[in-house]
């Protein structure tokens, strides 16, 4: 006698029927207990007298559902997502082969489908965890750094960036400023700050902002690094690109307390602007650190002294790069012409590279071997000609604030964002005071006024 797969539902079925057909319940009870009608009970219970237990099975069990899919189908469709879409998500994928190709498959299926031919691996599969990182051993061997944009001055004053730098091993922070964005001279400036207040750390620990990281390794000019990661390498300072924002959680989890009691200390002291945020961060990092710098492991300071002479040291924190002289002692910078002027030692280098040196005060310098190069610049941007600019998003707001200012400066004052405007009552009359002039000198009504 072979065995018979019953369900739980189904076995429950005939101890119940079996009590009924004893007469130890009632047909009234027994349909209660199961949850059905006492007519449904009274049809179980005839399967239940003439056929025994197995006739409780429900008739369906082994045989293929009705709406099973065909596996030539299966296959066809799998087929089409290895070949056209085998990068794409089952949402996507089963959308593709409905719109080109007519094969209409839910995404559940599909995503079941694909899960079991490897083709896409389940939300469980595709967690990544984050193992935590012991802390480094040395005060000054790791420092991480990051740049947090935020409104840390609410509606006082436009958002703007927070640079940060925090000790890996103690989680002290090392330096705050308050920049308008992430760039390379705010770095340049941040590092500079740094650099005379603890001197040299052994390696900086930041994210793949283009600051850090030259997006085009195989570029033909900077050599593969970034205007940082040059000036880091004359330092003599490691830079390190961090994979995640997880990798270098203590400087983010820092941004995050920041967020929060620095924005309200900042209230509480009147301040809303950079100049006197950046004064007012000297005494806030104090007593940061007081409550929660932690001790290193080791009590050794890794911090080497900076050596550099101040001249030295501007010629490394500024922009570089190189330029081809062409046969008239001319070349290009940044949309500008550069006329070299006719000496000694410019006669020579038509046919070669002169050095560039940009600062962050818009200064500009070219030298050859050293020796400074008296120019003159001719703007071909004189004529305004207009080029969209390429805009980094942690640049984005900054940027956008900048070119509403230059926008208002061109309005006249009356139509510019914060004027004064006359009061008007509920019914529409005017409170005392000058009635608005429109531009042919006559006064304004309101709805006019609100349409200009």
């Amino acid at each position: 006698m072979g065995w018979i797969m019953m369900s739980e539902r189904e076995l429950n079925r005939i101890e119940v029927l079996s009590q009924v057909n004893d007469g130890r319940l009632s047909v009234m009870d027994g349909s209660l207990l199961l949850g059905l009608s006492t007519r449904q009970t009274f049809r179980l219970l005839v399967r239940f007298r003439d056929d025994g237990p197995s006739a409780l099975r429900h008739k369906a069990r082994g045989n293929a559902p009705n709406n099973t899919i065909h596996a030539a189908k299966r296959s066809y469709a799998l087929d089409l997502v290895r070949e056209n879409y085998a990068d794409f998500g089952p949402t996507l994928a089963s959308e593709m082969l409905l719109e080109h190709h007519g094969v209409k498959v839910s995404r559940e299926t599909l995503r079941k489908w694909m899960q079991e031919d490897g083709l896409w691996l389940s939300r469980k599969q595709r967690r990544v965890f984050h193992q935590p990182r012991l802390r480094r051993e040395y005060y000054g061997e790791l420092i991480q750094i990051d740049g947090s944009d935020h409104r840390w001055f609410e509606d006082r004053a436009p958002a703007c960036t927070l640079l940060v730098f925090v000790d890996d091993a103690s989680s002290t922070l090392m330096h705050l400023q308050f920049v308008r964005s992430e760039s390379t001279f705010s770095y340049f400036e941040a590092v500079e700050g740094y650099l005379k207040k603890h001197g040299r750390p052994v390696a900086f620990y930041s994210d793949k902002h283009t600051v850090f990281r030259a997006a085009m390794q195989e570029a033909k000019t900077g050599h593969g690094v970034t205007q940082f990661g040059r000036a880091m390498n004359e330092l003599n300072i490691e830079i390190l690109c961090a994979n995640s924002s997880q990798a270098k959680g203590r400087v983010e989890r820092a941004n995050r307390t920041l967020q929060d009691r620095l924005v309200k200390e900042l209230r509480l002291a009147g301040i809303s602007n950079m100049d006197d945020g950046n004064r007012f961060l000297q005494d806030f990092m104090e007593r940061y650190n007081d409550k929660f710098a932690k001790v290193p492991r080791r009590p050794d300071n890794l911090h080497r002294a900076l050596n550099v002479e101040p001249d030295r040291l501007r010629d490394i924190l500024c922009l570089r790069d190189e330029r081809y002289v062409g046969k008239q002692l001319v070349f290009s910078y940044e949309r500008k012409r550069i006329v070299l002027e006719e000496n000694e030692v410019s006669r020579n280098l038509p046919g070669q590279y002169v050095d560039s040196y940009e600062f962050a005060d818009g200064r500009l310098d070219f030298r050859w071997k050293g020796i400074k190069l008296p120019y003159t610049v001719f703007d071909r941007d004189q004529q305004r000609v207009t080029q969209a600019a390429i805009v980094e998003n942690k640049r984005l707001g900054a940027v956008l604030e900048q070119i509403r200012q230059e926008q208002e400066k061109s309005l006249p004052p009356a139509h510019r964002v914060g004027r004064q405007r006359t009061k008007y009552t509920p019914t529409g009359r005017k409170s005392p005071g000058r009635a608005p002039i429109g531009p042919n000198g006559t006064p304004l009504t309101l709805q006019q006024e609100i349409t200009l």
